[in-house]
């Protein structure tokens, strides 16, 4: 969430912008630890909140819940100070046409895989997304990649490979192979949003309400181009769409740039790799997911892949980054 542009020089005026963009730090740690776990969690009610508003189709429930969050985060969008430089438009529709996109993307394919193959599976593959930043991240910044990073990747890797083998040796290519490959296009996705939020200037958590509701309108044309009209959702699943929207994408996004800013940011940036067993755990206490000795493992090597593949980034990799 936070922007990491500390000490850059800008690319319009040529002057420093450390003092402008450089956040204050947090006077304890405990703000900025209290935060990071509410964003985890929230996070991780995801494919839950997914499951609770059953019967909507996923890109109606994409577009409302991005509509949602939008909403929620309302409050952080960034107003255009007088005198400041306005965008030229090359930039303008690379972030709010680009990045809105990105976020459509992985909030439908998303949603989209969970209609179509187990929750729990689906969210595993999604949440691997963090690998792929660390491979980008380290080989944009460094043009290699290390041993450790690539042992991480592979690791992580496996675990979602661990729950895709056994449908792909029942039924090949014809079985539930677009869930899977959604869910791939959801972690591609983010990872590729959180890369666009490195870029020094794009100050994408100021702009995140205007690009949720930019990217709440591409999901509900989508939505009415496949999915047609429907009937009114229940009031179940109207109140897990407006959760999902005000939670995971409204208070969770604000939580996690508030995170960002404490002091040792860095060591809370490691809690997101919570995210996929605690997303696991709940799943099956509501009954959602049947109880699988893969599930575990698959999230345990998931967890493990990512922390591995996180330490093996050289320490002036870019490694902030924001879920979804």
């Amino acid at each position: 969430m936070a922007d990491y542009a500390a000490g850059v020089i800008h690319p319009e005026t040529g002057a420093s912008t450390m003092q402008a963009q450089t956040p204050r730090p947090y006077s304890s740690t405990w703000h900025g630890t209290g935060a990071a776990l509410l964003a985890v969690v929230l996070w991780a009610l995801i494919p839950l909140l997914v499951a609770s508003a059953e019967g909507l189709p996923p890109l109606r429930l994409s577009t409302l819940a991005l509509l949602a969050g939008a909403l929620a985060t309302l409050p952080m969008a960034r107003r255009r100070h007088r005198g400041e430089a306005s965008w030229p438009l090359s930039r303008e529709l690379a972030v709010y046409g680009g990045v809105s996109l990105l976020i459509a993307l992985a909030v439908g394919g998303c949603f989209m895989s969970f209609s179509l193959v187990p929750a729990a599976e689906a969210a595993l593959i999604t949440y691997t997304w963090p690998v792929f930043f660390l491979l980008a991240s380290q080989w944009l910044t460094t043009k290699r990649l290390t041993l450790t990073t690539l042992i991480g990747a592979l690791l992580a890797f496996s675990g979602a490979a661990l729950l895709v083998a056994p449908q792909a040796l029942a039924s090949g290519l014809s079985g539930h192979w677009h869930g899977y490959l959604l869910a791939l296009l959801a972690a591609l996705c983010w990872a590729l949003y959180s890369l666009a939020c490195q870029v020094p200037g794009y100050r994408l958590s100021q702009r995140l309400p205007h690009m949720l509701l930019i990217a709440s309108l591409i999901t509900g044309a989508a939505s009415l181009a496949l999915e047609g009209m429907s009937a009114m959702p229940s009031p179940t699943a109207l109140l897990a769409t407006a959760v999902l929207g005000l939670g995971p994408y409204g208070i969770a996004m604000l939580a996690w740039g508030r995170a960002l800013q404490a002091p040792q940011a860095q060591r809370l940036g490691n809690l997101a790799h919570a995210v996929p067993v605690l997303a696991t755990l709940f799943l099956m206490l509501a009954g959602v997911a049947t109880p699988d000795w893969r599930l575990p493992l698959s999230a345990g090597l998931v967890v493990w892949g990512s922390i591995v593949a996180s330490a093996g980034a050289k320490p002036n990799a870019p490694k902030g980054s924001q879920f979804g």
